[in-house]
């Protein structure tokens, strides 16, 4: 239909603006990575970050939780959820301001991409009993105070 309007038209960009548009709906839900799937999560919490802050539960019981994250800016966001043992400090890049994700990634059970501020985003995360530091790792914002830990039983 759209290609027989453009070519009476002439306006072959109509058409390809067209399927642009669609192609982006379909795609719009792909920018959260993680181990989220589509099953129903155990139940929902709310997480808020903004600069240098980060609250949300410190105790939950184990198993599929969504995290319903809001960015309260001013800034750009991202929301990485590690399982940690023990006490010691996440491993941090030569910068000495950001965290090593290369270095936590199998411990990363869930990440957010940065959300721009008032966004609401989602993911969800399998957790097992354990202890996990939710963290944004833009530069500066972890070493400048924005993580938290979270304590399954």
């Amino acid at each position: 239909m759209w290609r027989a309007f453009a070519r009476q038209k002439g306006c072959w960009a109509l058409s390809g603006a067209a399927l642009l548009c669609t192609a982006a709906v379909f795609l719009s839900g792909c920018g959260v990575t993680g181990r989220a799937t589509a099953r129903a999560p155990g139940h929902t919490v709310q997480v808020t970050e903004r600069d240098f802050d980060i609250t949300g539960p410190t105790q939950l019981p184990a198993g599929r939780v969504r995290l319903t994250v809001r960015n309260g800016g001013p800034d750009a966001h991202e929301l990485i959820v590690a399982r940690v043992g023990g006490g010691a400090p996440l491993p941090l890049r030569r910068d000495g301001l950001t965290v090593d994700e290369e270095r936590i990634q199998a411990a990363t059970v869930g990440k957010l991409e940065p959300g721009a501020p008032k966004s609401v985003r989602e993911v969800t995360v399998n957790l097992t009993p354990g202890r996990y530091v939710l963290f944004c790792n833009m530069y500066g914002h972890y070493r400048g105070g924005m993580h938290s830990e979270l304590v399954v039983n």
